[in-house]
């Protein structure tokens, strides 16, 4: 279903700029990693390494405090899912009717 009955409160920045973040994220997550990386293998203990705390993670797509405060949606019901259990269905109980009238 098309996002044009459900517009979106604020305005979404262009695509290149959210690129260019994610981008510089991953740059940054990268380079972190490869610091941790690099002092390990450089003598350093493990167990004494500075990891990158929680914060270092990227945001991912899914808006956790979004979808608390959404009500429960229900699933729109004509989708190919559907229609193939429903067509599997007629068929089964078809050859059921066949197999009953044999005997």
């Amino acid at each position: 279903m098309s996002k044009r009955h459900r517009p979106d409160p604020e305005a979404q920045p262009p695509k290149i700029e959210v690129r260019a973040h994610a981008r510089g994220e991953r740059h940054r997550i990268n380079s972190e990693l490869q610091r941790v990386t690099n002092e390990v293998c450089g003598g350093l203990e493990p167990d004494d390494a500075l990891e990158p705390g929680a914060s270092w993670k990227p945001v991912h797509h899914h808006d956790a405090a979004r979808a608390k405060a959404a009500p429960g949606r229900v699933r729109h019901w004509k989708l190919k899912m559907w229609k193939r259990r429903s067509a599997a269905r007629k068929a089964k109980a078809q050859a059921i009717r066949l197999v009953v009238d044999e005997v």
